[in-house]
């Protein structure tokens, strides 16, 4: 598709992260350019987020096209006009229509400004949207990263970006403290070095195993 958005960066942020750290370098070179699609509709996104907790990626395709089929729109006069019972019908849960319905009310009498989020700090825009009902802070750490496109966005909360972490150091663990050593050594460009982890993690260096899944030696 041609209207395809991708994660915005480049050689500049590139430059940065190698300076910074050898193996992430090595990475970078052998991965190549990253194209991570994106949705910059921040009220689509949440929906989207809502529908995809807790089932397959596959299963949330299929009910997402659902929702676009029959919302033609999805933003919150259409999720307002087409009822939480007929968001039941498309196969979304009773708690999961209730949160995409709650979600709905607020942007529509203002409670929750679609517009001036965007302009927000990036902790200020996590504690807005986690305070969403069905909305968690690795969500909205999502959310800050492919919806709002923020350069700065590392999750502790995010399993694969800790495996992939630990993939490319050879850790057998990340705790916090040393995966916040290394969000200074990667920042401001943090959501970059996360599409490299993303990357490692899914498989992009098929000789990069995880410590963590290593049988100890008898």
């Amino acid at each position: 598709m041609d209207d395809v958005k991708y994660f915005p960066y480049g050689e500049k942020e590139l430059a940065y992260l190698r300076k910074k750290d050898k193996k992430l370098s090595a990475v970078i070179d052998r991965v190549g350019h990253i194209e991570r699609a994106v949705d910059d509709d921040l009220f689509s996104a949440v929906v989207h987020h809502i529908v995809g907790q807790q089932i397959s990626t596959k299963a949330q395709a299929t009910v997402w096209a659902r929702v676009q089929n029959a919302l033609g729109t999805v933003d919150a006069e259409h999720v307002l006009g087409y009822g939480e019972a007929n968001l039941q019908s498309l196969g979304i849960s009773f708690r999961k229509a209730e949160y995409i319905t709650d979600f709905a009310k607020k942007v529509h009498t203002g409670e929750f400004d679609l517009i001036s989020i965007g302009e927000k700090p990036d902790e200020e825009v996590i504690l807005e949207l986690s305070a969403l009902k069905g909305i968690g802070v690795w969500t909205a750490e999502m959310l800050l990263l492919f919806c709002l496109q923020r350069p700065n966005v590392f999750s502790y909360g995010d399993l694969a970006i800790l495996r992939g972490m630990r993939m490319v150091y050879r850790h057998k663990e990340i705790d916090r403290a040393r995966f916040e050593r290394y969000r200074k050594r990667f920042s401001p460009y943090c959501s970059i070095a996360s599409l490299y982890f993303w990357a490692v993690s899914g498989g992009a260096l098929p000789e990069l195993t995880d410590p963590a899944a290593l049988k100890p030696k008898k």
